[in-house]
């Protein structure tokens, strides 16, 4: 189940609140200019799908978007629990870190936690499958994928090559819960 954490960001044990409704978790991350939306395939998707079968499932979200935002590539990525650099790859990202350009993810299937440092406090969001999170340039943020990955997400880019991990220095994420194991087996 998708679940949005609103933390002050100097009380990581207490949330200020917490919302399990797609809803209400749209409108609260809308209030911080970060897009959060459902989306369902127009077709079925076989285990082990390709990418071209996988976006031809959700083309018409994706060109609504591409659209909308000016994104102009589409990839998808797929991190199985045995991947044999899956602790490299979870590491990568799990310090505070901001992009130049938007951090868009939509999952297919499986999980994964974005959380965010915006004006004090933490949003820390469980995506699940059908999740799709939009997080703007410039917002400080980190991703766990927990320490037993298990998700098929689809990446929209303005610029591919230039999506770079600015990292801030900030320890904040290390203060913060983790995706728990249990978390990521489920979707």
């Amino acid at each position: 189940m998708s679940r949005l954490r609103i933390f002050d960001e100097s009380h990581p044990q207490a949330p200020l609140a917490v919302h399990h409704e797609h809803a209400a978790m749209a409108a609260e991350l809308g209030k911080v200019g970060v897009r959060f939306e459902q989306w369902e395939a127009s077709q079925p998707i076989a285990p082990g799908a390709g990418q071209d079968e996988v976006i031809a499932a959700y083309r018409a979200d994706i060109d609504r978007l591409m659209s909308e935002q000016g994104y102009q590539a589409v990839d998808v990525i797929s991190l199985a629990p045995d991947h044999p650099d899956r602790a490299t790859l979870r590491q990568k990202f799990l310090s505070e870190h901001t992009h130049s350009e938007d951090e868009v993810r939509f999952f297919v299937a499986g999980s994964g936690q974005f959380t965010l440092h915006i004006a004090g406090k933490v949003y820390d969001i469980l995506c699940e499958q059908g999740d799709l999170i939009g997080v703007p340039d410039g917002t400080r943020h980190w991703f766990d994928m927990s320490e037993a990955p298990s998700f098929v997400a689809i990446r929209l880019f303005t610029n591919k090559e230039g999506w770079v991990a600015n990292f801030t220095g900030d320890e904040i994420a290390r203060r913060f819960p983790r995706m728990q194991p249990r978390q990521a087996a489920t979707g």
